[in-house]
């Protein structure tokens, strides 16, 4: 398998790093920072080094054709994933990405009623994807990715009914030397954590609430302990539904109340906006310049501490028919990462997600046409071979809500 790699920032480098261990595939790396190409590239002999804009749909297509690759693995943010996903399927390969098509909120009730959802440009293109046989994998990251896995589990191995599918990420990572440091791309987190959450009830299909609504305390493994988490905009509330029976889908982000507060002086600034603003003669988009004067997370690794952890919550009525909740989740220390492969844990912990599903792909036992989540593909060979990469999953069984004393 040759895969054109778009986006040699902290996790497509990751990405290279972990592929490179898994000789399954040969990787183009492409970046409009042609040096950052070249570093992923690095990682092993043979991987090459290309300049490009991932603004640039046939520019990319033009590559994935001028070196034979078998699919286009999107490793930028999400700003870039219409142009990409285009240049894909013009040039007849597979496509996966970490995050999915921008959203745009309802103009008139945009914390009660949807807009245009994440991946919804990309869904309105899914029959062309199956006409051409070709296969758009979306939200193969961690959350979204690992977590839909783990819904799929739940759902085939664990669950005869399932209640409630709740994705809850936490950790108790420290970056030394800093008051504001977030440990993935503020672009993207700017961008998840202000828009309007979305969650998803059988009955009433998707809706919207303010941001940071319905706070609660979850306790998060490995000592992690419990950490106060809200809701947040997220890619597994828009995907999961379409392939899994459940009453309710949520997704909640443990942010911290310094976090929280950040974004919201940052939103009252106008400093979220994208749209470019005139000083001088220059022109810019102020979350530019608000990541432009952040520490590159990639950077961050030898001055961060401590776990990362990602996973699905899941309620209902077990196999034996009595009430069952567990966590399905997966760990990753940042000291393990930096040492093993020299990336820290938050970007670790996505890069790899990507890079199993597309062993998967290439042995054949994950296999599809149109466009899919993670959670439309059989769990077990995922999470088989995730635990192969030496960062095994867990399943954590907790006692029902029901069966818990006042």
């Amino acid at each position: 398998m040759r895969i054109l790699l778009v986006g040699a920032g902290g996790v497509g480098t990751a990405f290279a790093r972990i592929a490179a261990r898994r000789p399954f595939a040969e990787l183009v790396i492409a970046d409009y920072d042609l040096a950052r190409a070249e570093h992923a590239a690095a990682a092993r002999d043979g991987y090459r080094a290309v300049r490009l804009d991932a603004r640039d749909s046939a520019a990319a297509a033009a590559l994935l054709t001028e070196y034979s690759c078998d699919v286009l693995m999107n490793a930028t943010d999400p700003r870039f994933v219409m142009p990409l996903y285009l240049a894909a399927l013009q040039a007849g390969t597979h496509y996966l990405d970490m995050a999915m098509s921008l959203s745009y909120p309802d103009p008139d009730a945009p914390y009660s009623k949807t807009g245009l959802k994440l991946g919804d440009d990309q869904f309105a293109l899914a029959g062309r994807w199956e006409q051409a046989g070709k296969l758009a994998l979306v939200g193969m990251g961690v959350e979204p990715g690992l977590s839909d896995v783990f819904a799929r589990h739940a759902a085939d191995e664990l669950f005869s009914e399932i209640a409630e599918l709740g994705v809850r990420d936490g950790a108790n990572l420290e970056v030394a030397g800093y008051d504001f440091a977030p440990t993935f791309s503020i672009w993207t987190t700017i961008e998840e954590c202000l828009n309007p959450p979305v969650i998803w009830e059988a009955g009433r299909g998707w809706f919207t609430t303010p941001p940071f609504s319905e706070p609660e305390v979850f306790t998060f493994p490995a000592g992690i302990g419990p950490v106060e988490c809200v809701n947040v905009e997220h890619e597994e509330v828009l995907l999961m539904p379409r392939w899994i029976q459940a009453q309710r889908v949520t997704f909640k982000y443990g942010l911290g109340a310094e976090f929280i507060s950040v974004l919201e002086t940052l939103h009252k600034l106008g400093l979220d906006a994208t749209n470019p603003v005139r000083i001088g003669a220059a022109s810019v988009s102020p979350r530019d310049v608000v990541a432009a004067c952040l520490p590159d997370p990639a950077t961050l690794g030898t001055k961060m501490t401590g776990l990362t952890c990602a996973g699905t919550w899941v309620t209902g009525t077990g196999k034996n028919g009595a009430p069952r909740e567990v966590y399905l989740h997966h760990i990753v220390d940042n000291a393990w990462s930096m040492a093993e492969y020299g990336s820290q844990a938050v970007v670790w912990q996505t890069a790899v997600n990507p890079v199993v599903a597309l062993e998967l792909i290439e042995s054949g036992a994950w296999s599809g046409e149109g466009v899919l989540g993670p959670e439309a593909l059989p769990a077990r060979p995922f999470l088989d071979l995730l635990a192969d990469y030496g960062s095994p999953w867990a399943c954590e069984e907790r006692t029902p809500a029901a069966q818990q004393k006042p």
